[in-house]
């Protein structure tokens, strides 16, 4: 039995203690907060509440493993699921809408068709074919694997099969996602469709590879999920599970050195000058974090992926409403932009903010827990924005970008304005203060091609005995990239280096 030291009670490193103390090792979680859960919080007001991270479970199936691998409960024991029908809606440019069954590809088609026309839903449901292939091609190696040490092959290969295209007198493969768009599904709907999703990630369809394909492939193949009172009863869930598998938490320990003694990690020193000492050391922390925690930028894997920095953020305005929600509203609504390129030039480049409403997305979940009573509804508007912004003038602009957030969901919800009670802007700020990321920066789950810049560096490192976990590591963000990370360390540390991922 290993004594293991974990820093950070975010989802992916609560993960890794629950399976590292089901193996039988003594583990003692170290959170510089009040709190677990990373990015996944609550906010509450007036018998209001409202999940300030994620708020829908895209692919459950990482959650249900690691119930059923802790103990003997299994996930829907400890919380409700509820597969979210339609799965989204779309309010496009053109005032077009178009709702999207849940996890159907045939439903899926014919929605289209009636919202675009004819052979809309067909050039989709195509694309979604070869998106399949593509997650075929990488969903071990980025997922359920370790980090290959020959990564570069992930880096050089596009694996999405992308539909020759003749343009003048030259044939192309669409080689980023807004290529796909354009080139494949040909019509702007549908690249506006398509473009969300990693838009919604923090990535510019611009820039990023047609390997992206797998993220709507993902929505679509295993459906989207809520939890009900929110993704926060998930983390509580999982701590819960940790706590019943005799995991330790200490709250309000902020680290400041990952110690080292005979050239491998030996425990962690604090803030208030107390030590930990530890066989084992597993960071759950961002890149710039590690950095000053060693004391070193080398800690990572000499020839290994490097760290992904500078990262977008995400803004969220939260409002109480008067009135209940409408039946059959949509659980989550996306409205586009009118001006997508000056939205990706805001947001990626160096120009001003557009003055035209950005992309948003609107969940309204209709859960009774959520509201003060059935005469009230809690929606939560969310939108990509710069990393930063938490001094007094990047503040302002915050409350600008807000304002321009109520005036999109408008167009998903009428007559949204005089609804408001009261709202909450939550910002970057908010972000790094709860996860510790410079900016309030978010990661986006790993991708293949694009020369591997949108990979994540590996679990183990340079430091024997220190292990990195959660979004800022291999796989990268996202709940169910979190919690396989939990499973990738914790199988690197019991089995040790020869660990290849579960089968």
């Amino acid at each position: 039995m290993a004594r293991i030291a974990v820093i950070g009670a975010g989802t992916g490193a609560m993960a890794a203690a629950a399976r590292l103390a089901v193996a039988g090792h003594r583990v003692t979680v170290y959170e510089r907060t009040e709190t677990y859960g990373g990015g996944v919080r609550r906010f509450e007001r007036d018998g209001f509440a409202f999940d300030t991270g994620p708020a829908l479970l895209p692919l459950p199936a990482v959650h249900r493993d690691l119930f059923v691998k802790t103990g003997k409960e299994p996930l829907e024991d400890v919380v409700e699921l509820v597969q979210v029908d339609p799965s989204v809606r779309h309010v496009f440019a053109d005032g077009t809408a178009v709702s999207l069954p849940n996890a159907s590809r045939a439903g899926v088609v014919a929605a289209l068709d009636e919202a675009l026309g004819a052979g809309a839903g067909q050039r989709w449901g195509d694309f979604l074919v070869r998106a399949r292939e593509a997650w075929d091609r990488t969903r071990r190696p980025l997922l359920e694997e370790p980090l290959w040490p020959n990564w570069p092959v992930l880096a050089e290969r596009e694996p999405y099969p992308a539909v020759p295209h003749k343009r003048l007198l030259r044939t192309r493969r669409a080689g980023t996602l807004a290529e796909v768009g354009a080139w494949e599904l040909r019509d702007a709907r549908l690249a506006a469709l398509l473009e969300s999703h990693a838009l919604a990630c923090g990535l510019d369809p611009r820039t990023a590879p047609a390997s992206a394909a797998v993220l709507p492939y993902m929505e679509h193949a295993f459906g989207t999920w809520y939890v009900r009172g929110g993704l926060r009863e998930l983390a509580r869930a999982v701590y819960e599970r940790c706590v019943a598998r005799r995991v330790e938490f200490v709250f309000g320990a902020e680290a400041v050195r990952i110690a080292e003694r005979d050239g491998r990690a030996a425990g962690v020193e604090f803030a208030d000058g107390t030590a930990a000492e530890a066989e084992f050391v597993v960071a759950g922390v961002p890149p710039e974090t590690l950095d000053r925690l060693t004391g070193r930028a080398a800690v990572r894997e000499p020839g290994g992926v490097p760290a992904q920095r500078g990262l977008p953020s995400r803004l969220t305005v939260l409002l109480a409403l008067r009135g209940g929600r409408p039946e059959g509203t949509a659980h989550r609504t996306v409205v586009h932009t009118p001006d997508r390129a000056a939205e990706l030039d805001a947001l990626f480049g160096t120009a001003p903010a557009p003055p035209a409403p950005p992309t948003v997305a609107v969940t309204r979940p209709g859960d009774p827990a959520l509201v003060p009573d059935p005469e009230h509804e809690a929606v939560t508007l969310t939108a990509t924005v710069p990393a930063g912004g938490g001094d007094p003038a990047g503040r302002e602009v915050l409350e600008a970008r807000a304002e321009r957030m109520i005036a999109a969901a408008e167009r998903a919800v009428p007559g949204l304005r005089k609804r408001i009670l009261w709202q909450e802007v939550r910002g970057p700020a908010d972000i790094e203060r709860e996860t510790g990321a410079p900016g309030g920066a978010v990661p986006a789950p790993a991708l293949a091609a694009a020369g591997g810049r949108l990979l994540h560096p590996a679990n183990s490192t340079a430091l024997p005995g220190l292990f990195t976990v959660g979004g800022w590591s291999h796989p990268g963000g996202g709940l169910p990239h979190a919690g396989m990370s939990g499973a990738l360390v914790a199988g690197l540390i019991v089995e040790g280096p020869e660990f290849r991922g579960s089968r």
